[in-house]
């Protein structure tokens, strides 16, 4: 099942993609929250009901998917971790070492972007990066759990993409400066719940397009921290709540690594794609 958040003529609605249309689940669910995280929270027995429904949706519950105004999949996550240095050769191509602890850092809500909304490329830096990455959405609570059992708190998985303004990212030893500019992190576009994808996601393909050409382009089997570890390690620092996403880190092929160098600029459009989720598509502007 693929679940979305879009705009409507009264507010924010939850919808499940079916083809080529979203169907509205309050429109099949009378009784569904109203908002992912509720969604997240009602767990699998809301995920069944509405599945159950979606055969008897009336046309008025259905709308085209390119008319829909999609908004992140969890427009106000509760938390926001992402992993750098995850991929063994991306890893390897900025000359770093395979990490035996996962680089940890911390967006902001403010940085978030639409799926189809611009990246805003800011005032003080050329330097603007993209990075796809497998996100993870968290289906319940998480407090030292054990590896064997971290699959069991995962809701499902969305992508983002981790855009770094590399100079600001670089000016210290930690990251928050570079990777929480307003406007910067897409994500999107959509929730597939962790049954439609092979357990932890892993061996999907992921990857990048800037203007068509293929940026990047690796699977998630090169990922050095999985989703289960992933979400262990975190789980022994904070609680994680339903409704929370972790960004699993970028593959190899980045702007930065490459000789000249590739930045994002106004008019660009930029792309990232992971097998089984969907394809999150931004363009790019001056601030």
């Amino acid at each position: 099942m693929r679940l979305v958040t879009y705009r409507t003529s009264t507010g924010e609605a939850v919808g499940v993609v079916d083809g080529e249309h979203v169907i509205n689940i309050r429109g099949v669910v009378p009784d569904a929250p109203t908002d992912m995280i509720g969604i997240i929270r009602a767990g699998d027995t809301m995920t069944a009901k509405i599945a159950a429904a979606l055969p008897n949706a009336a046309p008025s519950a259905r709308i085209p998917l390119d008319k829909a105004e999609l908004l992140p999949p969890v427009p106000k996550p509760g938390k926001i971790l992402c992993l750098g240095l995850n991929y063994a050769l991306h890893a390897k191509e900025g000359g770093n070492e395979i990490p035996d602890y996962p680089a940890l850092f911390i967006r902001v809500q403010s940085s978030l972007v639409a799926p189809n909304a611009p990246v805003i490329r800011p005032r003080v830096s050329e330097k603007l990066d993209y990075e796809c990455e497998l996100t993870i959405v968290i289906g319940k609570q998480a407090r030292n759990v054990a590896e064997a059992d971290a699959l069991g708190h995962v809701f499902g998985y969305t992508i983002m993409n981790d855009v770094s303004v590399r100079d600001y990212q670089r000016k210290s030893t930690q990251w928050t400066a570079g990777k929480n500019f307003d406007g910067t992190a897409p994500v999107g576009p959509c929730i597939a719940t962790a049954d439609a994808l092979p357990p932890g996601a892993h061996g999907l393909r992921i990857s990048t397009r800037l203007n068509g050409e293929t940026m990047q382009d690796s699977d998630t089997s090169d990922m050095i921290f999985g989703v289960a570890r992933t979400v262990s390690l975190l789980s022994d620092i904070m609680t994680l709540e339903p409704g929370d996403i972790i960004a699993t880190g970028t593959p190899s092929g980045v702007g930065y690594a490459r000789k000249p160098p590739v930045w994002m600029k106004a008019g660009d459009v930029v792309e990232v794609e992971v097998e089984g989720i969907g394809i999150l598509r931004n363009p790019v502007v001056d601030a």
